[in-house]
């Protein structure tokens, strides 16, 4: 059932509905449901009840490190469950089960959203600063680099020493799902040191190299990755706290707003970020840019 299920996720990638990334976390979901089932002695799919499908939403799980995680956080709950509820879902229009163990579960709820982070100049310094601990052998600063050059999450991941023209002061990215290839500009900080780590990494085997990830790691892994590397230098430089998280998000909108105060043009930022929309590009600088018509409602 599951082989079946895989087949149908896959054709919906390729058909533009769903993305890669989400059919390997529902693969992924799709494999330790079945794991968990057995260890309950279940083999056939019609078995799994609500209680069985609520209990593996809910079981604990391992931090990155092999710890135990007896209560998962909100949104891998919320991935399980949305993984489980396809699965079924499409299992049973493919005429394999009438079961919906989780058509009656209730919503998980979310955390309030904590106010995002505008970074200031002085700020985006302090995270340069404690970034450059341990470096060259350390990715931190090689990371900072990459976001502060307009690259997201996905593309910092994915860049190699291939990609780098340190000569020029830029980094090619191939795009990723919602941002288009493209050539960004480092800065003088950034030259600086992504040409200490590409040389560290070129030192130690022949190359090329990803630069702040492990080769051959998924999309998704490697996105996550680059979330938890920049979430410890944010906690370094004591700007993310319990009352206030920074993401590499944030540094997006940074460089989205330095590009809109240095050119003056939002096609400027969507080129740049590699946006098709200038809506996005717009809502990523704080640029109010969609006027109301007359007669629009205010």
């Amino acid at each position: 059932m599951l082989l079946q299920v895989c087949q149908v996720w896959k054709q919906l990638a390729q058909d533009g509905l769903l993305s890669i990334d989400t059919v390997d976390e529902y693969i992924e979901v799709g494999e330790r449901l079945l794991e968990y089932a057995h260890t309950q002695q279940i083999t056939f799919i019609d078995e799994i009840t609500p209680d069985l499908a609520e209990a593996f939403v809910n079981a604990p799980g391992h931090d990155r490190r092999g710890g135990i995680i007896e209560t998962p956080a909100g949104g891998t709950q919320r991935q399980r469950r949305s993984g489980v509820s396809s699965l079924f879902a499409h299992a049973r229009a493919l005429g394999l089960t009438k079961a919906a163990p989780l058509v009656d579960s209730r919503p998980i709820p979310r955390s309030p959203r904590r106010p995002r982070a505008d970074l200031q100049p002085e700020e985006v310094a302090r995270l340069q600063f404690h970034s450059e601990r341990g470096m060259p052998a350390t990715r931190h600063s090689a990371l900072l680099a990459l976001l502060l050059a307009g690259l997201s999450s996905a593309e910092t991941g994915a860049a190699s020493t291939t990609d780098l023209n340190l000569t020029a002061g830029t980094v090619h990215t191939q795009g990723a799902t919602h941002t288009l290839a493209r050539c960004c500009f480092l800065d003088a900080w950034g030259v600086h040191v992504l040409t200490l780590r590409a040389a560290y990494l070129d030192g130690k085997q022949p190359g090329p190299h990803r630069l702040v990830a492990s080769a051959g790691s998924s999309p998704r892994v490697v996105q996550s990755s680059v979330g938890a590397g920049f979430s410890e230098i944010a906690r370094r430089s004591g700007l993310s706290t319990t009352a206030r998280k920074v993401e590499p998000r944030d540094v997006t909108r940074y460089v989205a707003r330095q590009i809109l105060n240095e050119t003056g043009q939002l096609s400027e930022v969507a080129r740049r970020l590699g946006l098709s929309s200038l809506d996005v590009a717009a809502g990523l600088a704080d640029l109010q840019w969609n006027t109301p018509r007359r007669g629009d409602a205010t």
